[in-house]
């Protein structure tokens, strides 16, 4: 089997550039945040449970999730996040492994932003890189990108991981505090590693 990478971090710290910056180097970036935006589209694989468990309210006239809706129930009330988790999380599970037969590249990177909050992908990758950065970058670059207050955003934080849990479980950090140029340097620095680790 191909040479996984699990890529995870908080909210805001930059796995999206970072993965970007590994697929312009010709590698194979699978993310289950655009899996499960795929799955909740109009026609998405998980409307209709997701409909039949949650109400018609939290789906859209044109049949795709109501993501604000949705995001202010999960993160006030712990009982419908796992609901929903319960209900993407094995449909993402298995787009993922599907997609991971049919890489080509020397490696992937598989993108999950709750790898440890989750036992799914323990069996999948061989090797954990963080992307972090300082919790003020990471409170105002979400708050930048989403729009949403510092309220919600600090409550989105708070249903993941530890910052500290997550880089003592890491293989690999990437610190993602600087420009682009610098956050590049550090993505080749592990795409020639994980060339090497590929073909051990």
């Amino acid at each position: 089997m191909v040479f996984i990478v699990g890529l995870t971090g908080g909210i805001g710290c930059g796995k999206t550039s970072t993965s970007e910056l590994f697929s312009n180097l010709g590698i194979t970036v699978i993310d289950t945040d655009v899996i499960a935006r795929e799955l909740t589209q109009s026609g998405g694989l998980a409307i209709s449970t997701i409909q039949n468990s949650f109400g018609n309210r939290f789906v859209t006239s044109d049949g795709a999730l109501d993501r604000n809706k949705m995001r202010n129930l999960i993160f006030s009330d712990y009982a419908a996040r796992l609901k929903l988790e319960k209900i993407l999380h094995p449909l993402i599970l298995k787009e993922t492994i599907s997609r991971i037969k049919k890489i080509s590249s020397p490696y992937a990177i598989v993108v999950i932003p709750l790898l440890f909050e989750t036992c799914d992908y323990e069996n999948i990758i061989q090797r954990v890189l963080v992307v972090d950065c300082d919790e003020q970058l990471q409170l105002s670059r979400t708050i930048a990108r989403t729009n949403l207050s510092a309220e919600k955003v600090k409550a989105i934080i708070a249903t993941q991981i530890s910052r500290e849990v997550r880089l003592q479980k890491a293989d690999d950090i990437i610190i993602n505090n600087y420009d682009i140029n610098h956050l590049k340097q550090q993505v080749l620095d592990r795409h020639n590693q994980y060339l090497l680790l590929s073909n051990m």
